[in-house]
């Protein structure tokens, strides 16, 4: 058996409320007939199908790999506030795990901006980052972005902080689906990555599984945003070359980066999560000396029926009612 040329590490699924219509056994069965050692989970803001693909993905002999594509805080002093930079995270282990939580809860605790979860730059400086991978997020990154806009500085200084908080664990994200300035911006990455002595990894955002499902997804998209597929004005960020595509395909994509299409693989071999599923793990709550956690969930339970009844004397008199009557 020949070894893997290429893992997908970025996939939007169901999950991905917004710009997600990929089935998570549709993708795992895909992989699996490709020949992929391993997939990633990547929804955007959430973990929510994680259970489900985990538990999926081991059934077919396929390494989950469990990350997020988050939104990430505006840096200070950057420009539009409706474009928020993008960073995909990727677990290695389950302290990665655990942070990924802590991350995405910090984003759902605080404020939102236009309805988005945003991880607060902050966050990431205050706790250890040592057991996630993270990507720069490609054209939706600041890195991408500044590269974009032509300003070489601010995407060095982006760069290089990312790769301090996630020291031997950034990549620079090289994605070719058909956008705008892909070129471009590919050119400018690598050159960055040589500069800043920083890996590269080709990645490919999944959306929908074939690529006859575009208009389908562009249906869904619009719903999503409210637009209507007929308008001209309707932002449209999506290609028909989303789909799921084939190890094969990628090498094709990117035959001339073969180091980026090795780091895929790389990256999936770094990362090795294991969940204990079937077991449920109740937290151990405090009770008083000499009490037993039956007794005092009953003790708590009466105290609280007194103080409802002395407040709603109405349930009370349906309470009594029902002892009367086994119809209640």
């Amino acid at each position: 058996m020949s070894p893997p040329a290429f893992v997908h590490l970025r996939l939007h699924s169901e999950y991905s409320i917004a710009d997600g219509m990929v089935r998570l056994d549709e993708a795992v069965a895909q992989a699996a007939a490709d020949g992929m050692p391993a997939l990633a989970l990547t929804d955007l803001a959430n973990l929510f199908g994680m259970v489900k693909f985990y538990s999926g993905a081991r059934s077919r002999g396929l390494k989950p790999v469990i990350g997020c594509d988050a939104w990430v805080e505006p840096a200070a002093g950057a420009g539009d506030r409706d474009r928020p930079a993008r960073l995909l995270l990727l677990v290695k282990n389950r302290g990665g795990y655990l942070r990924l939580c802590e991350l995405l809860t910090q984003a759902y605790l605080g404020p939102r901006s236009r309805g988005r979860a945003e991880i607060p730059r902050a966050a990431f400086a205050a706790g250890d980052n040592a057991g996630l991978i993270a990507l720069s997020g490609a054209a939706l990154g600041d890195v991408g972005q500044a590269l974009l806009m032509g300003n070489a500085a601010s995407a060095e200084a982006a760069a290089r902080e990312w790769a301090r908080l996630f020291p031997g664990s950034f990549y620079l994200e090289l994605q070719r689906y058909g956008q705008p300035q892909a070129e471009a911006l590919v050119a400018a990455s690598v050159a960055l990555a040589a500069q800043l002595n920083l890996p590269v990894v080709a990645t490919h955002p999944i959306q929908f599984i074939d690529k006859d499902d575009f208009k389908a997804h562009e249906a869904r998209v619009c719903i999503a945003e409210g637009y209507v597929l007929a308008d001209p004005r309707r932002p449209k960020q999506f290609t028909e070359e989303q789909y799921f595509k084939s190890q094969a395909e990628m090498q094709a994509l990117f035959a001339d980066l073969p180091e980026a299409l090795e780091n895929s693989v790389e990256i999936a071999r770094r990362c090795n999560l294991s969940i204990e599923l079937g077991k449920n793990r109740l937290p151990q709550f405090p009770v008083p000396e000499g009490v037993t956690l039956d007794d005092y969930l009953t003790q708590q339970a009466e105290a609280g029926l007194e103080r409802r009844l002395a407040h709603e004397p109405h349930l009370l008199y349906r309470w009594r009612c029902s002892l009367r009557s086994p119809a209640w």
